[in-house]
């Protein structure tokens, strides 16, 4: 086993929580460089032959520490240990930036901030583990590490596409209706593979085109290869590098200039305050609580609402009614397009399409709402308090989100607290990953020898789901309200995802090869980026309505994609 680096320069704060579990890591702090005396009589009482006791103690000089106190360990278990905590580490450190980056745009709104600072904080945590998959140590030693850079890269681009997506489908599948579109919160034939679906804005398609378009750079580095010729190979590694970056910038700037994710997140957050003004003015109606003491919706009093709205009396609600109960609600003097929220408020209630929303309808609907509503209210209170409260958040988001940058910073209560503890919170997750992202590479090239494994495997499994889990939460949550709207951001955002990968991260790949002159020699490893990328990328781009039976393609693509590298590395021997 290559013998790692004693000692590194890195950040000297480190959570509390690893040297009092260093223990339960099988290791030890190297002093001297001499056995522990302790440890060799352990062994000698216990009977072992004195070169045994030898064995162990030059394997245990094979144990050093990261940054020199971190804990270290030789054993699969220790190194199994190591790899859940420093993962651990790395996914709260995804927490921390995807946090604070929705902070940050819900503050300042899109462009700049949206366009290009969201996407390239969230590959942040790939990148750096690429980075320093290969940026230190011996170039012999770069050159068997770098595999881990390129098993998170590989892993991580067919987890978004694979496992998230058909996870997404699954939740996200609504009723597909006579013309094949999903139907909004209608959920009726269980898991019909044909009768359900998910359905997404045009721009979504658009969406997975771009990242189709993310795969040149392999193309490009892997071209010699295909060839079946050395010369060049350098020529091409400088080339796929530059046409990277060339293309996070143009698709940074992209996002700036035609900002279709940071729009519908706009367009939820004005949605929610629609739902906020009407609970807010139906509690007040003195009708009753809209909510039990258990905290579940009282369907007695959303009926006697429904009668009070429902002025003629014909027991259904036309958009004239809606408009009026809205036309009735104080929102705080914000300008208010009051015809496009009827449509949002008929679009979640019109189950059947009818351009009426009948008596079950509002009660169905009305306590979606509730259910949605009491996941953002704090705990404990008054319902009543809970509601005025709710809505004079979701009256915050609102301006913060529909204004420009600088009237949507004044707009808000306390802007340079908000703007710090974004601020703070990216700071935070940054620092961690970076102070983390090398113990977790060589813990890993570690577990690898221990258990002979090799380290690529290791690293396309388990790196994507310490990095990604924040994102994947956050989709799949977006997926279960069963909604087009929510659908389109939780799928543009997966194949925003990719195209980070494919560009950004693969761009600081391309530049640890070049610079450090290592082997370009992964050509089983882009072959499955490439076929996964490119075959939902067809797949994605010219539909956008998604039956439940395509989740079962995506989820076959994950250990297809395990299978070809094992096959063409290990029986072929293309690497």
């Amino acid at each position: 086993m290559a013998t790692r680096r004693q000692h590194r320069r890195g950040f000297p704060l480190v959570p509390l929580l690893l040297s009092l579990l260093a223990a339960a890591a099988y290791g030890r702090l190297i002093s001297d460089g001499a056995p522990s005396a302790p440890l060799l009589s352990l062994i000698r009482l216990s009977g072992s032959p004195p070169a045994a006791a030898a064995g162990a103690a030059a394997a245990e000089e094979k144990c050093e520490q990261s940054y020199g106190f971190l804990p270290c360990t030789t054993t699969v278990l220790g190194n199994l240990f190591l790899v859940l905590t420093y993962g651990f580490l790395m996914y709260k450190a995804a927490t921390y930036l995807s946090t604070g980056s929705e902070l940050l745009l819900e503050i300042m709104g899109p462009g700049l901030i949206g366009g290009l600072l969201l996407p390239i904080l969230g590959a942040l945590p790939d990148a750096l583990l690429v980075l320093v998959s290969g940026l230190s140590g011996s170039k012999e030693e770069a050159q068997s590490q770098v595999l881990i850079g390129m098993g998170l890269l590989a892993g991580s681009t067919v987890f978004l596409l694979t496992l998230l997506w058909g996870t997404c489908v699954v939740v996200g599948k609504c009723d597909l209706g006579p013309n094949r579109e999903a139907v909004d919160l209608t959920d009726t034939k269980g898991f019909s593979l044909t009768g359900t679906g998910i359905t997404t804005d045009v721009q979504t398609s658009y969406a997975a085109r771009i990242m189709g378009l993310s795969v040149i750079p392999f193309i490009i580095a892997q071209f010699p290869k295909m060839l079946k010729t050395h010369h060049g190979q350098r020529l091409a590694m400088l080339l796929g590098l530059i046409v990277s970056f060339l293309l996070v910038l143009s698709y940074c700037l992209y996002q700036v200039f035609q900002p279709w994710i940071q729009r519908r997140k706009l367009a939820y957050a004005k949605h929610k305050h629609v739902i906020s003004g009407i609970l807010k003015h139906a509690q007040k109606q003195a009708l009753g609580r809209l909510l039990n003491d258990d905290g579940t919706p009282n369907e007695d009093v959303i009926r006697k609402l429904f009668h009070k709205i429902d002025m003629d009396e014909s027991r259904s609600l036309s958009r004239a009614e809606l408009h009026a109960l809205i036309v009735g609600i104080n929102f705080d003097e914000v300008e208010f397009d009051r015809m496009d929220a009827v449509d949002k408020v008929m679009a979640d209630f019109d189950t059947s399409r009818n351009d009426i929303v009948e008596e079950e309808e509002f009660v169905q609907g009305m306590k979606k709402w509730l259910n949605e509503a009491k996941r953002h209210m704090p705990v404990g209170g008054a319902f009543s308090s809970k509601f005025n409260e709710y809505h004079e958040r979701t009256r915050q988001e609102h301006d913060q989100l529909i204004d420009r940058c600088d009237e949507a910073v004044e707009s808000v209560e306390n802007p340079g607290w908000c703007i710090t503890k974004a601020v703070a919170l990216l700071l935070l997750g940054a620092a961690i990953a970076a102070a983390f992202a090398d113990p977790l590479v060589d813990t890993v090239h570690n577990f690898s020898n221990a258990t002979h494994i090799p380290s690529f495997f290791i690293s396309f499994i388990a790196l994507p789901f310490a990095t990604n889990s924040s994102e994947a939460v956050s989709a799949i949550i977006f997926a279960s309200r069963k909604k087009q709207r929510t659908c389109s951001l939780t799928f543009s955002e997966v194949y925003g995802g990719v195209t980070m990968n494919n560009t950004l991260c693969l761009g600081v790949f391309l530049a640890l090869i070049y610079f450090r002159n290592l082997t370009w020699d992964f050509s089983s490893e882009v072959l499955i980026i490439l076929l996964v990328c490119v075959v939902m990328a067809l797949f994605t781009s010219f539909r956008t309505t998604f039956p439940l039976w395509t989740c079962l393609v995506a989820y076959m693509l994950y250990p297809f994609s395990l299978v070809i590298v094992y096959i063409l590395d290990y029986v072929f021997g293309w690497s």
